[in-house]
């Protein structure tokens, strides 16, 4: 079976920032930045997505480049003799997982969608936003719907292919993606009182600065990336082996940050403007901006627009995790991409409904802690399987395969220049290795537990961390060599 691949650099650049931006940036990132204090925060992200984010995916870049398979088949075709592919199949499973109930949140935006559209919003109470939400999210059918309309536009993306299907619909999406978020920040920023939200945005008070918000800005500039889930590996694959893929990587990482921004540019003038708090939480889009564009001039017409444009985020997000699990099985199975795309839509359909029955009718079906089972599904995704997907990555590349064989394909064999081989080397072996050990450790809460006991608990547990890296770095060091040539 002939491999797919994308057909123009813009398509290129259009997919893989299309698969980075997502309801992280446009409502997750604006919601942690409002809950931990604004700019200071942001500084600190920058700076995690500058020294972990960018070299962990120009890995996942390298490494699918330069065995042009898919997330599992990448190991499997460097390290044939070790089930190094296991990693692979973590990240396939975490992409397929995170869709299912990535899915059901886009699901709750497309129905926004229709009601901004529509006026209903503009006639909700502000004090009643947060149990309309609710009720919106607590339906038996709505939600579902919602959900398989989002899959459905999903798959139908996917099943045309990398060059006519996921590169041409990436080529649409993100241009009116841009155009709409540059018209709300024109109108965001132009409201009386704005620059109280630049300021929040842009004018740093380390004051407000936790040891969680770091910790969080480390987290998310890892899950704002795309990282850790097969999805830049398996775009990584379907790029020509001449294109300058450090320039590519940088340009993805700078798009993903300024859209972030952006999105922060429209949300907080306008939240300020009108009195509203910034630290709002997960209810920020939901709750407190319908209240906001109420008392915006041409409110509707605005609201329809945002609600959109983070549609569209949400879409060219779920169109790479789909292609993460489609592309496995198309290559794995040697099954036809549409009948491959179909049956696993439905799948993840399938699994899609206990997440969305938790806000509803299973809402008291509590399992392992109390959770219900999109807390679960969330869980272990991005709190478990992510942040190890990210830190194999890591290992592989630094201590199996070698940075200089990734620097190679860095370079297109001596066509570009690299000049941060040693930079590259200690960060790839040592530092994202062991951020990204942080990460999971805060996500699962055992950072906390360790920061709460008595000092020598905290020795030993770090301790015994360090050992197990060290041993599983030298176990695998035999095995690098014998690939050094690949």
């Amino acid at each position: 079976m002939k491999r797919d691949s994308f057909g123009s650099r813009l398509g290129i650049l259009a997919a893989a920032a299309g698969s980075a931006i997502g309801l992280g940036n446009i409502w997750k990132f604006p919601f942690i930045t409002g809950q931990n204090g604004g700019a200071a925060f942001i500084l600190v992200y920058l700076l995690c997505i500058a020294l972990i984010g960018l070299p962990v995916m120009l890995s996942e870049f390298v490494l699918g480049r330069k065995t042009q398979a898919n997330a599992a088949g990448a190991f499997k075709a460097i390290e044939q003799d070790k089930p190094w592919h296991l990693s692979g199949y973590i990240a396939i499973a975490t992409a397929f997982i995170i869709l299912s109930y990535y899915a059901m949140i886009a699901g709750w935006i497309f129905s926004y969608i229709g009601r901004a559209a529509t006026g209903k919003l503009m006639t909700i109470a502000p004090e009643q936003l947060g149990d309309y939400f609710g009720s919106i999210i607590g339906s038996n059918v709505e939600p579902m719907v919602c959900t398989f309309l989002v899959v459905a536009l999903t798959a139908f993306m996917v099943m045309s292919g990398v060059k006519d299907g996921i590169e041409k619909y990436s080529k649409i999406l993100m241009p009116v993606l841009l155009v709409i978020l540059v018209g709300l920040m024109i109108r965001s920023v132009t409201l009386d009182d704005a620059s109280k939200g630049l300021e929040f945005l842009f004018k740093p008070d380390f004051s407000k600065l936790t040891t969680s918000g770091v910790l969080e800005a480390l987290g998310h500039a890892f899950y704002s990336l795309s990282l850790g889930m097969g999805i830049i590996l398996t775009y990584g694959s379907y790029i020509n082996k001449k294109e300058n893929i450090l320039k590519l990587a940088l340009q993805v990482t700078i798009a993903d940050t300024l859209i972030a921004l952006m999105a922060g540019i429209v949300i907080f003038p306008a939240v300020f403007a009108y009195g509203f708090k910034p630290d709002a939480g997960p209810g920020l889009i939901f709750i407190t901006l319908p209240a906001v564009f109420q008392e915006m001039p041409f409110g509707a017409l605005f609201e329809t627009l945002f609600f959109l444009l983070v549609g569209i985020a949400a879409l060219t997000s779920t169109i790479s995790l789909l292609e993460v699990v489609v592309a496995f099985v198309t290559e794995q199975f040697n099954i036809a991409r549409k009948k491959a795309t179909i049956l696993l839509a439905l799948a993840i359909y399938l699994l899609s409904i206990p997440s969305t029955l938790s806000f509803g009718m299973w809402s008291g079906i509590k399992m392992f802690g109390g959770k219900t089972f999109f807390d679960l599904f969330d869980f272990v995704a991005s709190n478990i399987s992510l942040p190890l997907g990210g830190i194999l990555v890591c290992i592989f590349v630094g201590w199996i395969w070698g940075t200089e064989n990734a620097v190679k394909e860095i370079t297109s064999n001596g066509l570009y220049v690299f000049k941060y081989n040693g930079l590259y080397d200690f960060i790839i072996k040592f530092l994202a290795p062991a951020a990204i050990i942080v990460i999971f450790l805060n996500s699962t809460g055992l950072l906390s537990t360790v920061l709460a006991s008595d000092q020598l608990g905290s020795f030993v547990f770090a301790g015994v961390g360090a050992l197990l890296f060290v041993g599983l770095v030298f176990i695998s060091r035999r095995s690098r060599m014998k690939k050094a040539n690949f």
